[in-house]
């Protein structure tokens, strides 16, 4: 039993963490799930510069991931319509509709100019054996921007997920340069959707926003929405608005979808129904409105972590500048390979240490002339001449010695010399030159990547406030039914379907439910009224009540303002019986008490002369006699009776 535990402990964890890295979760360096990089990694393989079948880059990306093509394949259309690295051609689906795209072997992709300016250097990636060890892949792509900020991602892995809403373009970048500078920076999320969006609780990436359609509704009769929120096409939103008509939240004539490149939905209003009379209910019963928690959780050096907005800036920052250093690098040593080539080439022309080899007969000794040869001109070269110099220059054709220009070589040294100083110059400046690189990107790509969120501040509407009070409660005396079902009787009050109700039977016990559709309570119910803050707070509950121990006549005021939903309470306590109850203040409490003689006698008791107590509390006793009825009356009609 204990090896089935570990055994099964091990295999739990190895499960999860590989959902957790190699599925589910975005990477640090480059923003990337490892489907999602796969299939970059596939369309760098294949690129050359035309279309490529959907289905053809599908294939090549499963030998890189070990799952089905239906996976790829999702994964890439929804890559491409982020309209980042991805040219598209045919139907890939609308993010605005939720229609889906079409067969992988219909459509067709190629990489877009910026792939390759921004994730694109094998000499400077790390590549794995793949999970069958046929091919190499990356472990990150280089990614030479914030991508994750960019990208944005969602997923779930084992005991973890991740929400991370997309930023704009331009502004990441320009954070970027900030960071570098060693200025500050603020980022809020850029929806493709557009919209309105509060970001007032966003807590640099781990908090959350309320996400709005954008409404127009200047027409009182009419509403256009024009924008979505994030995350919500315009079937569901439909779907939300036509459920909140249903469920009588909100009152709407009609709904018509104009949707095709630009969201256009139409809302039509019935007759004595306005704009302003609806809106709140949109945000509050429909999709018009989305609160998004976010979590920026990322893989940091193989370990799943959470992140802030500046953290993952500054990471970046800092990585750009060593991808650019290992690119100049890179660049330095061809330069000086090829600038080392072109004097052993001119040297070997101009003076003519071809010729020394024609009367040799062997290799070695050719090898050993060439070396010679070039011995008085050590100083003018960059490094030691080497046999694969030698064999390089041994396979010049002899028309390209014939026709040889040596001031055309010299200008292209000098072109090499300066590119190199160029360089050196950079390594010397990487900080200035990662700025310059970003400036180039911001100058091709800034005016196709504007901001499509408007950021303002909202206040959330509250379900209860904007719910119609449509539903008319009755209470039927006969039947003793409570609901806004009920047939016959009379209307208490009006209520909305997210209201509560507390009604007190003739017992004194009372209870506080949802709005009822038809409810028993029982005939000769004292009381049924709203159960909201605003009415609580204002009902006072007078009551007189008998004590069957000693028959004795007592009176409670109190107010209801906690409860228990669906619990039931009792407003007199243990051993007393209610005689009347009331919700008005100016009344009296009028007492008949018994008498020793023939005569009755009755007392006038005001209920303003008491105080207000809790609840639980017991009741004043009015006087130490027994009584036999009572009755509230109005304190006015007892001043007309006395005068």
């Amino acid at each position: 039993m204990a090896y089935v535990k570990k055994l099964f402990n091990e295999n739990f964890l190895e499960y999860a963490s590989y959902v957790i890295k190699e599925r589910a979760i975005p990477h640090l360096d480059d923003g990337l799930k490892p489907v999602q990089r796969r299939i970059l990694q596939s369309l760098f393989d294949v690129d050359d510069g035309k279309f490529n079948k959907v289905a053809n880059v599908v294939g090549h990306a499963m030998q890189y991931h070990p799952h089905g093509d239906s996976s790829i394949y999702e994964a890439l259309v929804n890559l491409a319509n982020k309209e980042l690295f991805i040219d598209k051609q045919g139907n890939f689906g609308n993010t605005l509709t939720g229609d889906p795209a079409s067969a992988a072997r219909y459509i067709e992709c190629r990489l877009l100019p910026l792939a390759k300016e921004v994730l694109h250097g094998p000499e400077i990636t790390d590549f794995v054996d793949s999970y069958d060890g046929r091919r190499k892949e990356p472990i990150t792509l280089p990614a030479k921007i914030p991508m994750p900020l960019i990208l944005g991602a969602e997923g779930i892995a084992v005991g973890m997920s991740t929400k991370m809403l997309p930023h704009n373009f331009v502004e990441v970048i320009e954070a970027e340069q900030a960071c570098l500078r060693g200025e500050e920076f603020i980022l809020y999320p850029d929806v493709p959707s557009g919209g309105t969006m509060d970001v007032s609780d966003y807590n640099q990436g781990n908090g959350k926003v309320l996400s709005r359609a954008l409404l127009d509704s200047t027409d009182p009769k009419r509403i256009l929405i024009r924008e979505l929120p994030y995350g919500v096409t315009t079937e569901n939103l439909i779907a939300s608005i036509e459920n909140a008509a249903r469920s009588n939240k909100i009152k709407i004539g009609a709904i018509t979808d104009y949707t095709t490149d630009q969201v256009e939905i139409e809302i039509k209003l019935p007759r004595g129904v306005h704009t302003e009379d609806v809106l709140d209910g949109l945000y509050a019963f429909t999709d018009c409105e989305v609160s998004i928690s976010v979590n920026m959780l990322m893989i940091v050096q193989d370990k799943p972590q959470v992140l802030t907005v500046p953290e993952v800036i500054e990471h970046h920052a800092s990585r750009l500048v060593k991808l650019l250093e290992k690119e100049l690098l890179l660049e330095k040593g061809h330069l000086l390979d090829k600038i080392h080539a072109r004097t052993l080439e001119k040297i070997f022309i101009v003076e003519k240490i071809y010729k020394r080899i024609e009367p040799i007969k062997t290799v070695d000794g050719i090898y050993r002339t060439v070396h010679k040869g070039f011995e008085p001109f050590e100083e003018e070269l960059l490094r030691q001449v080497i046999d694969d110099d030698v064999e390089r220059l041994l396979k010049i054709p002899i028309r390209r010695i014939s026709q040889f220009d040596i001031s055309r070589m010299e200008d292209e040294i000098r072109e090499l010399e300066n590119r190199l100083a160029e360089v050196e110059h950079h390594l010397k400046h990487l900080v200035e030159y990662s700025l310059s690189f970003l400036d180039g990107i911001l100058e091709k790509y800034k005016s196709r990547y504007p901001r499509r969120s408007k950021l303002v501040s909202l206040r959330k509407v509250d379900i209860r406030d904007a719910a119609q009070k449509n539903l008319k409660v009755k209470y039927n005396p006969d039947t003793g039914y409570l609901g806004y079902e009920v047939s016959g009787g009379r209307v208490l009050f009006d209520a909305s379907v997210y209201d509560r109700v507390i009604y007190i039977k003739k017992d004194a016990s009372y209870l506080v439910t949802d709005v009822p559709d038809k409810l028993f309570v029982g005939k000769g119910m004292l009381y049924a009224g709203l159960a909201d803050k605003e009415t609580c707070d204002e009902v006072v509950f007078s009551l007189v009540y008998r004590n069957t121990e000693n028959n004795y006549p007592y009176i409670k005021r109190c107010r209801i303002t906690q409860y228990i939903l669906n619990r039931v309470y009792s407003l007199v306590p243990e051993g007393g019986k209610i005689i009347r109850l009331t919700t008005k203040t100016d009344v009296a409490a009028v007492v008949d008490f018994k008498q020793k003689s023939l005569l009755a006698g009755s007392d006038q008791f005001p209920v303003e002369d008491y105080l207000i107590k809790g609840v639980k509390a017991r009741g004043v006793r009015i006087k130490p006699k027994e009584f036999t009825s009572a009755r509230f009356v109005s304190v006015k009609t007892l001043e007309k009776k006395e005068v």
